[in-house]
């Protein structure tokens, strides 16, 4: 068997400079196009909560919220139970 020199494999007729070299090209592209429109993402969400802070919403407050919707129902839940139970404990409630 013969010692594969390339970590691409690559099939008969093909070379890694024109097949694997443009898909990787591709791919990278890719990502770069994304991580630009995540980080636009991103930009619109801060001036969100910057919209938000100066209409007198508390932002740290409203990530919490969003948070908390993100968890199932049952699961926050549960977890609200644990907390008063460990603020009871502590003497916190």
């Amino acid at each position: 068997m013969p010692a594969q020199t390339s970590a691409i494999k690559v099939s008969a007729g093909t070379t890694p400079g024109n097949f694997a070299g443009d898909r990787l090209k591709t791919l990278i592209e890719r990502i770069e196009r994304l991580e630009e429109e995540k980080a636009g993402l991103a930009e619109d969400v801060r001036d969100v909560f910057a919209e938000a802070k100066s209409a007198g919403f508390d932002v740290k407050v409203m990530r919490q919220v969003i948070r908390l919707r993100k968890i199932d129902g049952n699961e926050r839940a549960e977890q609200e139970e644990i907390l008063e139970l460990y603020k009871a404990a502590l003497g916190m409630l």
